[in-house]
């Protein structure tokens, strides 16, 4: 479906289902995106119809006020005196907030069931993927909405992870763990897997069927609940199941975070302007989230097509195209990892600093996280706004009962938005907004992190200047994936 982040074949099924009548429902949820987009900060193509696209807007006079927002945010910084990050992305103390730590398990126990049911409706309910509580529950409300709570709100994982209550049944049950994984290889496994998981949701022939997706998960389930048992559980949360890694670089943005007992609320990114710890390989790992991201988008876009020598509107299906989308998605990633190193050791070069490549990555690429979080919000906003229909249809009856839990009885998912100029303008800006903004946060966060190593603004400005211009371009690309007729 949508929802897999590639908009293939299920499009066509909810045109044919969408009727007329969920129109005020469109306009309200419209509005909602748009409010939403001027009040977060923070992503960058679309692709809910799943079909041939072409946005039939005035763009380009907005992607140049984009641009020209990150390139003037740049410029403004110069005049600042010397102050780190922290002071223009403040915080301030609620309290002390805590919730038992057995409301947390208890939560997660739910969820592992909730899991394991899923997988059971993947494996024996109904084939269609927009009626299958798991395809809607996992690609939907999972992969699309729960990493946008997470990263612009509060640590929703530590409520909704599958793995979390057995993390001490496990830890007692196997006491010293039988291999070690040692520490210095930090998350490299886990964007590894991340990587995988990225193939499989582009390249895969049918990564929304139900019952391959449920062979999927419940394969990975086994794997994750295997490796805790050998390797530890905690360990292996913290730097293999790339799943708890996403979501824990994504909470370093979240609006609320506690500190020790202390609920603390700030601008989104304030965590990472505090100095947030960064362990071994997390750097590459938020590269390969952003190229990943980014590619996802590109991949639908008439320019990649017409490379890789395929007719937008004649899609000849994913089996034909497995290996350039493989070979795309990967150097797509290598070459972000190669162009974002080149830009941070060009500055630190310009003004003498001879840092190393390692210390110059764990010091920036941790301000990008604002935008690869921008990109995931964006990139999903149209799915999220059609796809988001079908699971409260399925939250009002859940049981298939004929129970009306939401009221919502009468009322029929519909894509008629998509179908008018004022609505889909609401929608793009709105996903402009979040890749002007996410980008903005990162130029924050770089000027800070370059301050504290170069000790003045002028240093740091000058150190900056090729990471700026990658920013700048990369506002451009994010727009530019947003506006590019898409196919597929």
């Amino acid at each position: 479906m949508t929802s897999n982040g590639q908009g293939s074949r299920v499009p066509a099924q909810m045109a044919a289902r969408a009727r007329a009548g969920g129109a005020v429902w469109a306009r309200m949820a419209v509005t909602a995106t748009a409010v939403v987009g001027l009040i977060m900060p923070t992503s960058a193509s679309a692709h809910a119809t799943g079909q041939s696209f072409i946005a039939l807007l005035p763009t380009g006079p907005y992607m140049a006020i984009g641009v020209a927002t990150v390139a003037l945010s740049i410029m403004l910084l110069w005049f600042l005196p010397n102050r780190s990050a922290t002071s223009l992305l403040p915080s301030r103390g609620l309290g002390r907030m805590a919730a038992p730590a057995p409301a947390r398990t208890l939560c997660s126990l739910f969820i592992f069931l909730l899991l394991c049911g899923g997988i059971g409706d993947g494996l024996t309910g109904t084939r269609d993927p927009l009626e299958n509580p798991l395809v809607l529950g996992f690609w939907v409300a999972f992969w699309m909405a729960s990493p946008m709570v997470q990263g612009y709100l509060f640590d929703l994982w530590g409520w909704i992870s599958p793995w979390r209550w057995a993390v001490q049944p496990i830890a007692g049950l196997v006491g010293r763990p039988p291999l070690c994984l040692p520490r210095r290889s930090g998350v490299w496994p886990a964007a590894t897997l991340l990587l995988v998981f990225s193939v499989f949701t582009l390249v895969d022939p049918a990564p929304d069927d139900p019952a391959r997706l449920a062979k999927v998960i419940g394969g990975y389930a086994v794997l994750t609940f295997a490796g805790m048992g050998l390797f530890g559980p905690r360990r292996w949360l913290r730097q293999v199941e790339f799943l708890s890694v996403l979501m824990a670089q994504f909470s370093k943005l979240s609006l609320l975070a506690r500190r020790g007992r202390q609920l603390r609320a700030g601008w989104p990114g304030w965590q990472l302007a505090n100095g947030a710890a960064t362990r071994a390989g997390a750097p590459v790992f938020i590269l390969v989230l952003l190229g990943t991201g980014s590619f996802d988008g590109f991949n639908e876009t008439f320019v990649w097509l017409d490379l890789i020598g395929v007719n937008p509107l004649e899609f000849p299906g994913r089996s034909a195209v497995i290996i350039p989308v493989t070979a795309g998605l990967v150097s797509a990633n290598i070459l972000l990892v190669c162009l974002f190193s080149a830009m941070i050791i060009a500055g630190d070069r310009m003004v003498g600093g001879g840092r190393g490549w390692g210390e110059l990555l764990s010091l920036f690429a941790p301000t990008i996280l604002p935008i690869a979080l921008a990109y995931h919000t964006a990139h999903y906003l149209p799915s999220l706004l059609v796809d988001g229909q079908y699971v409260l249809v399925a939250l009002n009856d859940p049981f298939a009962t004929g129970a009306d839990y939401l009221g919502l009885s009468g009322f029929y998912v519909t894509t008629g938005f998509f179908n008018h100029r004022e609505t889909m303008r609401a929608i793009w800006l709105s996903q402009a907004g979040f890749i002007v903004l996410g980008h903005v946060v990162a130029v924050i966060l770089a000027h800070g992190a370059a301050v504290k190593i170069y000790g003045d603004v002028a240093r740091a400005f000058r150190a900056g200047l090729p990471l700026a211009v990658f920013m700048v371009l990369y506002t451009w690309l994010g727009l530019w994936l947003l506006a590019a007729p898409k196919g597929g």
